[in-house]
C-alpha cells in the first residue's frame, strides 16, 4: 500500500504539556500507511521525541510540506480562538486555506471551537471549518457553533482520554497520600486570590498529612508553580515533565487534583484522581458540567482561605474518582476521531 502524508499541525514544540499531549494522541491514531510531517515550534525536539518528520510552523518549509503532502491534519485543541489574539485564528485559518488551494484534504480532529469575540475570527473559523473534508469536535458547545453554521461534524471525547500513559520513575518512592495541584497565569488569578489558593494548600497539606506535586503543564506555568512551592517547600515537590505520556502517568496514585490546566484535569480523571477544577475557559466549563466535577470560575474563589479548604476537605474525603463504566465510554468514543480519519482519508474524492 502506498504511504499517504500528511501534515499533522497544532500548538506543538512549545512545551504545552496538553498540546503535546494531543500530538501523541494524534501520532496514536494514524493508520499505519500514514507518515506524518508535523509543524512544530521546536522541529528538532519534535523529531527527537517521537520519531517523526518536522519542520518549524513558521518557515517556508511549511510550503514545501503542503507540496509532498496530500492532507492537513488539525490535530486537536481549541486552535482557531480570540481568547488572547487573533493570530491564532489567523494562522491555522490560513493554512486551511493554503491547503485548499493545494489541492489537500483537509481533516480537523476533536477540535475546540472559540471562544470567539470578534468578527474576523468568526468568519475565519467558519470559513476554515467549512472547508473540512471530515471534523470532529470534543465538546456539546463546539457542535453547536458548527450547527448554526450548518456545517456537520461528529463529536467525540477529547483524544488525550485515550493516551497511553507510561509509569514516571521514581514517582513510587514519593510520600502518599498525594494532592496534585496545576495553576497557569492568568488576570484573574489576582495575587489576592493565588494568596488565598497558597494559604489553602498549606492547611489541607496539614489536614491530610498529604504530599503535594505542583506540576506546571509549561513553562509559563513554573514562576507560579515556584512560588506556591516556595511557602510549602519541606511537604511539596514540583514536577515538570515533558514527555506526555510521563506526565500522564505521574497522576497515577494522585488522591486529588487541582486543576486549571483543560488537559491536567483529563489526564488526573483518567488516572483515576479525585478531581477538582480551578476554571478560566469555557472548556473547563463545559468539562465540569459533563463529568459533574466540583470546582469555581477563578473570578470566584472565595476570598476565604477556610471556605476553600473546606470545598477541597470534602473532595479529599467524600469525592470519587470517575466511575470506570464513564471512563471506559469515554476513551471507547475517542476512536471516533480514528475511524473519522481513516475513512477521511480512504476517500478518494
Amino acid at each position: 500500500m502506498t504511504d499517504t502524508q500528511v501534515v499533522l499541525c497544532g500548538y506543538y514544540g512549545a512545551g504545552n504539556g496538553g498540546d503535546e499531549a494531543l500530538l501523541a494522541s494524534m501520532l496514536e491514531i494514524l493508520p499505519p500507511n500514514v507518515k506524518p510531517l508535523v509543524l512544530s515550534a521546536n522541529p528538532q525536539e519534535t523529531t527527537a521525541r517521537y520519531g517523526v518528520a518536522a519542520v518549524d510552523r513558521k518557515s517556508l518549509g511549511v510550503y514545501k510540506a503542503f507540496r509532498s503532502s496530500q492532507a492537513l491534519i488539525l490535530g486537536g485543541g481549541s486552535l482557531i480562538q480570540d481568547a488572547t489574539s487573533i493570530q491564532s485564528a489567523l494562522y491555522y485559518g490560513g493554512l486551511v486555506g493554503l491547503a485548499k488551494q493545494l489541492g489537500l484534504q483537509v481533516i480537523a480532529l476533536g477540535q475546540g471551537v472559540g471562544p470567539l469575540n470578534q468578527q474576523i475570527t468568526k468568519w475565519v473559523a467558519e470559513r476554515a471549518f467549512g472547508s473540512c473534508n471530515a471534523l470532529s469536535v470534543r465538546d456539546k458547545a463546539s457542535a453547536f457553533i458548527l450547527q448554526e453554521w450548518s456545517i456537520s461534524c461528529m463529536m467525540a471525547p477529547d483524544p488525550v482520554w485515550n493516551l497511553a500513559a507510561v509509569d514516571l520513575p521514581g514517582l513510587a518512592d514519593l510520600p502518599t497520600p498525594r494532592i496534585a495541584i496545576t495553576l497557569r497565569e492568568h488576570p484573574d488569578l489576582t495575587s489576592d486570590r493565588l494568596q488565598v489558593l497558597t494559604q489553602a494548600l498549606i492547611e489541607l497539606q496539614k489536614a491530610t498529612s498529604s504530599w503535594i506535586m505542583i506540576m506546571p503543564f509549561q513553562p509559563s506555568d513554573l514562576a507560579i508553580a515556584q512560588q506556591v512551592q516556595a511557602q510549602i517547600s519541606e511537604h511539596s515537590q514540583i514536577i515538570a515533565l515533558s514527555d506526555p505520556r510521563q506526565l500522564k502517568g505521574a497522576f497515577r496514585g494522585v488522591h486529588l487534583a487541582i486543576g486549571m490546566r483543560y488537559h491536567s484535569l483529563i489526564m488526573a480523571a483518567a488516572e483515576g484522581c479525585r478531581c477538582f477544577a480551578l476554571s478560566y475557559d469555557p472548556k473547563i466549563d463545559q468539562l465540569m458540567e459533563e463529568l459533574k466535577m466540583p470546582g469555581w470560575q477563578v473570578a470566584n474563589i472565595p476570598p476565604d482561605k477556610d471556605q476553600v479548604l473546606t470545598a477541597w476537605l470534602q473532595q479529599f474525603q467524600q469525592g470519587e474518582p470517575l466511575a470506570e463504566k464513564c471512563l471506559t465510554e469515554l476513551q471507547i468514543k475517542t476512536r471516533i476521531h480514528k475511524e473519522l480519519l481513516a475513512a477521511a482519508l480512504n476517500n478518494k474524492s
